[in-house]
């Protein structure tokens, strides 16, 4: 559900969707937009938006939202990586299993060990790229 609620907001209105609506347009109920909601919003993907002289709140996508989950959650790679090496040590007698969590875990170092590059790399992309959004003329 999160990720139907997720693309339903990628492509709302530029005042995005109150609960109500995502429920309508997603054909769900009122609690499972709710939940999904909570917990977009737990991972920064979306923010509640209070538009004066209404009194619903709506949601909408917040800026920079890849950007920005990938960011926060970067302690979280050597974190998980750290768990993958104890999975591998604690099933030394399956082969394929202390491969698979070894290789997990080089992967999540890796990332982690990148991310702060990649993340200064597409701020430099961004601010040159002129097919960017924001430099975009609206559609007729």
């Amino acid at each position: 559900m999160p990720a139907r609620v997720m693309m339903a907001l990628v492509g709302s209105p530029d005042a995005g969707y109150t609960a109500a609506e995502l429920s309508d347009r997603l054909g769900v109920s009122a609690a499972a937009v709710s939940g999904a909601v909570r917990f977009l919003q737990s991972m920064r993907l979306i923010q509640r938006v209070s538009r004066r002289g209404d009194r619903r709140d709506r949601y909408d996508l917040t800026d920079d939202a890849w950007h920005g989950m990938l960011t926060a959650n970067a302690p979280l790679y050597a974190s998980l990586a750290d768990h993958m090496d104890r999975i591998a040590d604690e099933n030394s007698d399956a082969t394929l299993s202390v491969i698979r969590a070894r290789n997990i875990a080089d992967f999540l170092r890796y990332l982690a060990s990148r991310l702060p590059s990649l993340v200064d790399e597409w701020e430099a992309h961004r601010g040159t790229d002129l097919s960017h959004a924001e430099h975009r003329a609206p559609p007729p």
